[in-house]
């Protein structure tokens, strides 16, 4: 074979390469994607990573780690992050205004009301010190779990503090409950091994449904292409945690590099629709009722006063055509 012979077959091999590829990389869309370090959380970004989702949906992204939702939120409104992951605690935000959801993650069961040993009850926290991280599902749960048993947040004496300081906090009995979630829930049992779990997400399913979900800053809502983008990248990973439980939750913990365990316990907390459900189930109005839900709840809790319809704030249209 000569030389220039040899030169185009190496030069076809290569256009048939480019043709394969999702994307050029001078055509991938940037951008800045903030997660939350538990399975929910991370999960999405830590799939979409290991199969390659990114770029064959025609995205570079930017990942940043936060210990919470209402964080997030603050960074998109400051103009430093585009897309993110929240709890349904921290769902009063977009409701007033602050970002738009863009596509529902998981019906989560995650959240915990726990107790000391020897609290047995919602009652038994009556005027005692509970824990929550404020604006998150675990002080959501809380409010639901006082509600129900006759109570209102001022009965107890609320601690606000994050997640790994109520990991201490509890361990050491410096507070007497917490509103928190798995994986932590299954951290503080290895060192209170007979916390009592008082309430659960599941104890208010149907009437309250707990979507987690991804949300936009209200600036890069507007770039539709890119939503979509991002959309695509979600249903994927989506579909494809629902269909391999055990390989997610190893691909998630080797992305956060953590041990597999306490994922483990957190991964089967949650209903998980497929995203083809999703997109029924967001063009027939039901994820706007489970969102609607959510936020008048905060208002019932005094969170917030006037929330927008979730047909303001969910961007419905871009999920489910």
């Amino acid at each position: 074979m000569n030389k220039r012979s040899f030169i185009k077959i190496i030069a076809g091999m290569a256009l048939a390469s480019a043709a394969l590829t999702p994307a050029f990389a001078q055509d991938l869309t940037k951008v800045r994607v903030g997660y939350i370090a538990d399975y929910f959380g991370s999960s999405m970004v830590a799939i979409a990573n290991d199969q390659g989702l990114w770029a064959k949906h025609g995205l570079d992204p930017q990942l940043s780690v936060f210990t919470n939702g209402p964080i997030q939120v603050q960074a998109l409104g400051a103009g430093s992050l585009d897309f993110a992951y929240i709890g349904p605690g921290a769902l009063w935000l977009p409701a007033s205004g602050k970002a738009k959801v863009i596509a529902i993650n998981a019906l989560g069961y995650t959240d915990r009301v726990i107790g000391q040993p020897g609290i047995e009850s919602i009652e038994d926290l009556r005027g005692k010190r509970v824990a929550v991280p404020e604006g998150t599902s675990g002080d959501m749960l809380l409010r639901l779990a006082l509600d129900k048993a006759g109570m209102s947040i001022e009965d107890v004496q609320v601690v606000s503090m994050d997640p790994s300081t109520i990991v201490t906090a509890f361990s050491s009995g410096q507070v007497d409950g917490a509103g928190i979630w798995y994986p932590f829930v299954d951290v503080i049992r290895q060192r209170v091994k007979d916390l009592k779990e008082l309430s659960s997400n599941e104890d208010f399913f149907p009437e309250v449904a707990f979507p987690s979900s991804f949300i936009v800053s209200n600036e890069k809502a507007n770039d539709e292409d890119t939503v979509r983008k991002m959309n695509a990248v979600i249903k994927e990973a989506l579909d494809y945690r629902r269909g391999n439980l055990d390989q997610s939750v190893q691909i998630t913990a080797a992305f956060l590099g953590v041990p597999v365990e306490p994922l483990a316990a957190e991964a089967p907390q949650a209903r998980l629709p497929s995203s083809a459900e999703l997109e029924e189930l967001s063009a027939d109005g039901t994820v706007n009722g489970w969102l609607d839900t959510l936020a008048n709840l905060y208002v019932d809790f005094g969170k917030i006063t006037d929330p927008l319809p979730a047909s303001e704030f969910y961007l419905s249209n871009l999920y489910s055509n």
